[in-house]
């Protein structure tokens, strides 16, 4: 007995002192785009009606986890699997092993920024309202041709005299050219559209930038400038997003149907409690997300009662729905107006159903 009793003692001591290859994650906060966070309106619409609602709720939801430098011994790791509201991964799903956790923290504030920007593109899209779109400078590479005459944030409207209307136009019409040559651009600097985009104007004021090119450092030989074209948006009045301490792509959806919320009359929810999730695009398409397990935990626990779900994750939800929450299948921000009308009118039964097939 003493022997067993050591050797227990052992083993527990291992399972406490010994760190095991693992995160956790679990439910994390949700917010209402309608309504404030830290005492200020989550969506802000200049020259539109405040944040105050009737009493409905449109939350995105989150998911928690352990910090990257974080080490789980292997008693918190049988816990974590045996608990049924926290999912128990390798720590490289969450923290790469060729990312350090600074680059990680960089791509989920660059995916949550860009996130804002598409919710913007499809709601005002969703209510008919003008949005137009630039190509721009989306990054500068270091050393590159462009370094010092272009900058991120430019407006590109030619290239050589060529009208430019997608990212793509800018590469096809530099590679025209040999390496060694001159390439001349027509562009709007970022310090102006800034300036115009405060002011609800189209940016103005091109200029004319010549650059030599260089040979691309890989492949066949071709000619570049060194930038990554991208493209972004002048809306007809200004629109930001309060919201600090969450990253990723995942808020997309709510946050367009917030933003569409705030310029339409009356209350989308009808004062219901509705929660959800999904990446979106420029187009209004809903993209699936990770953590779907925790983040209908965490709906139900702050009191939703209807869940839209990115079509893609709806297998995995509906394995194991929260008590007293109902899932709602969403493809497009199209989808989740109606879904909301259906709500908002009571006609539940007809709203679009997750399964696990």
């Amino acid at each position: 007995m003493l022997a067993s009793l050591l050797m227990l003692i052992a083993l527990l001591c291992a399972g406490v002192l010994i760190p095991v290859p693992y995160a956790e994650m679990s439910p994390g906060p949700t917010y209402n785009t309608l309504g404030e966070h830290n005492g200020e309106c989550v969506l802000q619409i200049s020259g539109r009606k405040s944040c105050e609602t009737t009493g409905g709720h449109l939350n995105m939801t989150t998911v928690r986890v352990t910090g990257s430098e974080y080490r789980m011994n292997l008693v918190e790791a049988v816990y974590g699997w045996l608990a049924h509201d926290d999912v128990v991964v390798p720590h490289s799903t969450l923290y790469p092993d060729d990312k350090t956790p600074d680059q990680v923290d960089q791509q989920n504030a660059e995916e949550f920024t860009q996130s804002q920007a598409s919710a913007k593109v499809a709601a005002l899209r969703a209510l008919k309202k003008p949005v137009t779109a630039h190509v721009i400078v989306g990054a500068v590479q270091k050393g590159a041709p462009a370094q010092g005459k272009l900058h991120a944030g430019d407006v590109i409207k030619s290239v050589d005299g060529t009208a430019v209307r997608e990212p793509d136009d800018v590469a096809k019409l530099v590679t025209k050219h040999k390496p060694g040559q001159k390439v001349a651009f027509s562009v709007v600097p970022a310090k102006d559209v800034a300036a115009a985009e405060k002011r609800g104007k189209q940016p103005t004021g091109e200029e004319r930038v010549t650059i030599t090119t260089a040979k691309a450092d890989q492949g066949p030989s071709r000619a570049i400038v060194g930038i990554q074209a991208g493209v972004d948006y002048t809306f007809p009045f200004r629109i930001d997003i309060k919201l600090a301490d969450v990253g990723g792509p995942s808020a997309g959806l709510m946050f367009a149907l917030g933003i569409v919320d705030r310029l339409s009359p009356g209350d989308l929810t009808g004062g219901k409690y509705i929660a959800g999730t999904g990446t979106i695009d420029d187009k209004g398409t809903v993209g699936p997300i990770g953590g779907i397990e925790m983040k209908t935990i965490g709906a139900r626990d702050a009191g939703a009662r209807y869940f839209l779900t990115p079509k893609e994750n709806c297998a995995a939800a509906a394995k194991d729905v929260p008590g007293g929450l109902r899932l709602v299948k969403v493809h497009t921000i199209d989808d989740a107006l109606k879904a909301l009308e259906k709500i908002r009118k009571g006609d539940t039964a007809g709203l679009p159903k997750c399964t696990t097939g």
